[in-house]
């Protein structure tokens, strides 16, 4: 079974979605997000599920790093952090290895919506 692609994401829980980002970033991924915004929130199957999803982006760099992330070991995760260039991702959602709907669409986002440097 090939490992699943996908964007940092979590259950709010408890939380507000900006925090519950916030909090995933620093397991999933290792990184202390600092300057979050908010894109947009979708339903992903209005039809069949009531399940929101909100959508962020954010700049990092090494020095927001505050561990090597991989998730909560008690919560039976076990990531890989993968940071790939843009184009490359493109290629990976056209030849099938990405095919996780929101990150195919955070992705995209980015694609037409530029982050300047």
């Amino acid at each position: 079974r090939e490992p699943l692609i996908e964007a940092c994401a979590g259950l709010l829980d408890e939380n507000d979605p900006e925090t519950a980002i916030r909090k995933e970033a620093e397991e999933e991924l290792g990184y202390r997000l600092k300057d979050i915004e908010r894109l947009f929130a979708s339903f992903m199957s209005p039809g069949s599920v009531t399940e929101r999803l909100w959508f962020f982006t954010a700049r990092y760099s090494p020095a927001d790093r505050i561990s090597d992330g991989g998730g909560a070991p008690e919560e039976g995760e076990d990531i890989e952090v993968l940071e790939i260039p843009l184009d490359e991702a493109l290629a990976a959602i056209a030849d099938g290895r990405i095919v996780d709907a929101k990150t195919i669409i955070l992705i995209q986002h980015l694609k037409l919506n530029p982050i300047a440097p």
